[in-house]
């Protein structure tokens, strides 16, 4: 097990977990980047407001993601089917 410190807002937070110390550095500035650009837009939020706007565009980040990652699988599915009736009519 692995504990991280990682800073988000300028405020200090130790992570415990599996992960390796890197991947969650990377996780951190990620949301911390994400915060800031809800910040920007207003500065006076308070910080609770602000960490749950961030969570939901994250989660709609991840859904859209997640959706056309699945559109892609499909549409892999389909030309998968189509090369091989084309190879069936080589055969």
């Amino acid at each position: 097990m692995y504990k991280t410190e990682v800073y988000i807002l300028g405020q200090k937070y130790t992570i415990k977990g599996e992960k390796s110390p890197e991947y969650i550095q990377r996780l951190a500035a990620y949301v911390d980047e994400k915060l800031r650009k809800v910040y920007e837009q207003n500065s006076a939020m308070p910080p609770l407001r602000a960490a749950i706007l961030t969570c939901l565009y994250i989660a709609d980040e991840l859904y859209e993601t997640k959706k056309e990652f699945e559109e892609t699988k499909q549409q892999l599915k389909k030309l998968e089917e189509k090369t091989n009736e084309l190879l069936l009519l080589l055969e």
